[in-house]
């Protein structure tokens, strides 16, 4: 087995283990997504899976400039564009849905404090309409905002379903909500949610529960994560080995350490979870055909080799070199960077 071998995932076949990571690209001003994004997907749509960016499942969970929802008629409605294309390309794709919780900004909340676990700031920044700002002290979440946001969750994978996605992916990896749960140093709550690692993985998997109907369903985790209050020292880890093992999901996705494929690590999960496990961070052609063959994963997802090369998967099969990103089009602007000249517009 290699790359380019055909796979199952969640009842699906794919025919190829080249998976498009769910990348932030900044590009949807008024949350819909539209012809430009319908481009972009499609130019993409020769990956195995397609997994669609960070969306808002909604209008409490954004955070960051220009990103999609799918909580509105109109937002489902573009996505619905988008998967027509895509499919009618032969592709598949499935929706992460993504919520930032306190590593968001009062400038996206109308002026409100962003609501967490515990009223902990993150310490991060938060990419704003004025520029970099740091995060605040966010609200603790009440008991029924938690539940509130797990009905989000359920309501934003059945619009996916809607709007024509092939499955859900649940975003629990970086700094974002569902990782504030996992975390002691940002979730230091004495209820149901919080204290021991039970109670504050209690989120993700009612998250899990809400969103089953509409598999298959993955689940995206960075149990390596390094970086201020969210880096994950060993003890949480161990944590991390006890979800993994437990999760009841159709497939998991990995960001791995950031020194790069480290295929130790991911074997350790491979012997955690009995699904088809998904690794991501740092892998090019050769890396991810050794991590296949090796019986660590089952597919390989990439951010920077497909933002740059749409046809990834033609040139891996092909032998043909890569061409090297611009990190100063990855976020914002407009087709340059993002889609090939030919397809900056799609016609209706």
């Amino acid at each position: 087995m290699n790359l380019l071998t055909p796979a199952d995932l969640g009842g699906r076949r794919l025919p190829n283990r080249v998976v498009l990571a769910p990348t932030t690209r900044a590009r949807v001003p008024d949350g819909v997504p539209g012809d430009l994004q319908a481009a972009y997907y499609a130019q993409r749509a020769g990956a195995g899976l397609i997994v669609a960016e960070g969306t808002w499942v909604s209008e409490r969970a954004a955070g960051f400039l220009n990103v999609p929802g799918v909580y509105t008629e109109a937002q489902v409605a573009g996505w619905r564009r988008v998967t027509d294309v895509v499919h009618a390309l032969g592709g598949r794709i499935v929706l992460q849905l993504w919520h930032t919780g306190a590593v968001s900004h009062p400038d996206f909340l109308g002026g409100a404090r962003p609501a967490g676990p515990s009223a902990v700031n993150p310490g991060e920044e938060v990419h704003t309409a004025a520029g970099r700002r740091p995060t605040v002290t966010p609200r603790a979440m009440s008991v029924a905002e938690i539940r509130a946001t797990v009905a989000d969750y359920g309501v934003a994978a059945e619009n996916a379903r809607l709007a024509g996605f092939d499955g859900v992916e649940v975003a629990a990896n970086g700094v974002y909500l569902l990782a504030q749960f996992l975390h002691p140093r940002l979730n230091r709550r004495t209820d149901a949610y919080g204290g021991s690692p039970t109670n504050r993985r209690r989120l993700l998997l009612e998250v899990v529960d809400a969103v089953a109907a509409h598999r298959p369903v993955g689940v995206r985790l960075s149990p390596w994560w390094t970086g201020g209050l969210f880096t994950v020292d060993g003890q949480l880890r161990a944590e991390y080995d006890d979800l993994v093992a437990g999760l009841d999901v159709d497939y998991l996705h990995l960001r791995g350490p950031d020194t790069g494929p480290d295929f130790a690590a991911f074997a350790h999960y491979r012997g955690l979870f009995d699904g088809p496990l998904i690794v991501n961070n740092g892998f090019d052609r050769e890396s991810g055909d050794a991590v296949i063959e090796a019986g660590i994963a089952d597919a390989v997802s990439y951010a920077r080799h497909f933002v740059a090369n749409p046809d990834l998967v033609t040139r891996f099969a092909l032998g043909h070199p890569l061409t090297p990103g611009d990190p100063a089009t990855y976020y914002g602007g407009g087709a340059e960077g993002y889609v090939e000249p030919a397809m900056a517009v799609v016609s209706a």
